[in-house]
């Protein structure tokens, strides 16, 4: 095992050489706009492994393989961005690790409970920065629920109801493969509310799902829910629901959208991560905070200062932990009991 290098400049001596960064793979739709704020820094030096041959990002150092990634530079990437299909973030946080380089990964951050735990206990074990990719945690909505929720000023939070509703993945067909993904529209669009609800009220008790395949069944992988709903029931009464749903038209705007509404007995709140907008018919544009430059900001600060910060992989594995429950109350029927840390 290999320990992490340091990367923070020491007061009063020459600022610390840029960060040498590796995006593995563009196979996640986020792939393109992170090389695009990371090469645009002068603080990082870039480059994006593309394995599968998406070429969908231009204007930056691609190398076809992971290993060419790795060996880009003699000592290795200070750090690496995890954008490949569910079922290969493990191989590369755990490589990651071994050589001690520094790790954000896309969310889910795996698609079992046991990988995503052994993910996080390499990196904690190399002393590596382990983030997850969740870019909705700097909207300044979120954080304005958040503070709103802390210091009591809707009074005791009793329902919360979220909707992550979207279009069915195109030209990303591994979205819709369960052994790739790790399920359908359940497992992509559960994660971004459950580590929303995580940072605002913490981990629920229990879970209770159910999906189905009514809406695009014709075009969703074999066994990819394309609708779901996720209801949360946390030990103080308070009840949280998720729509996750593939439900949007093929002409919508926009891929989705979030929001949450929050009911507490002294008011209620209700954020759209996403309102900032404009246009007409078909057109969609957005305005506003860049959620995704202030992701990788807080991770390359980070990396800097070796210590992560949330969204961690705790969180990451907290958010995959309600899938996996989710997951086994579909099967079942029954609500499901959320393991413990």
């Amino acid at each position: 095992m290999l320990t992490a290098r340091p990367t923070e400049s020491v007061e009063g001596t020459t600022p610390a050489a840029p960060l040498k960064v590796a995006l593995m793979s563009c196979a996640h739709t986020h792939a393109a706009a992170y090389a695009s704020q990371l090469e645009s820094r002068a603080d990082v030096e870039l480059v994006v492994a593309d394995p599968d041959s998406y070429d969908d990002v231009r204007g930056v150092r691609m190398v076809r393989s992971y290993a060419d990634a790795w060996d880009a530079w003699p000592e290795g990437p200070d750090a690496i961005v995890v954008t490949s299909a569910n079922a290969h973030h493990k191989d590369l946080v755990l490589e990651a690790a071994r050589r001690g380089a520094h790790v954000l990964c896309e969310k889910p951050l795996a698609t079992t409970v046991p990988d995503a735990e052994a993910m996080v206990a390499a990196c904690h074990e190399a002393g590596v920065v382990l983030m997850t990719a969740f870019p909705v945690h700097f909207s300044p909505a979120v954080e304005a629920l958040r503070d709103a929720v802390a210091e009591g000023a809707l009074g005791e939070v009793i329902g919360l109801t979220g909707t992550n509703n979207g279009k069915l993945p195109t030209a990303r067909d591994w979205f819709t493969d369960v052994e790739l993904a790790g399920g359908g529209a359940m497992v992509d669009h559960t994660v971004h509310l459950a580590e929303i609800l995580d940072s605002v009220v913490g981990p629920p008790a229990t879970v209770h799902a159910t999906t189905n395949r009514i809406l695009h069944a014709d075009r969703a992988g074999k066994g990819a829910e394309t609708g779901g709903l996720v209801t949360l029931t946390y030990d103080s009464g308070l009840v949280a629901t998720i729509d996750c749903s593939w439900s949007l038209p093929d002409d919508a705007p926009t891929w989705g959208g979030l929001r949450l509404q929050a009911l507490g007995t002294g008011g209620q709140l209700q954020i759209d991560a996403f309102a900032q907008h404009v246009g007409g018919p078909g057109r969609w544009l957005p305005y506003g905070s860049d959620l995704d430059a202030l992701l990788l900001d807080a991770f390359l600060g980070a990396v800097r200062q070796g210590r992560a910060v949330d969204p961690t992989g705790e969180v990451g594995l907290r958010t995959v932990r309600v899938v996996a429950a989710a997951q086994e109350s579909v099967r079942t029927g029954q609500p499901v009991a959320l393991a413990e840390d």
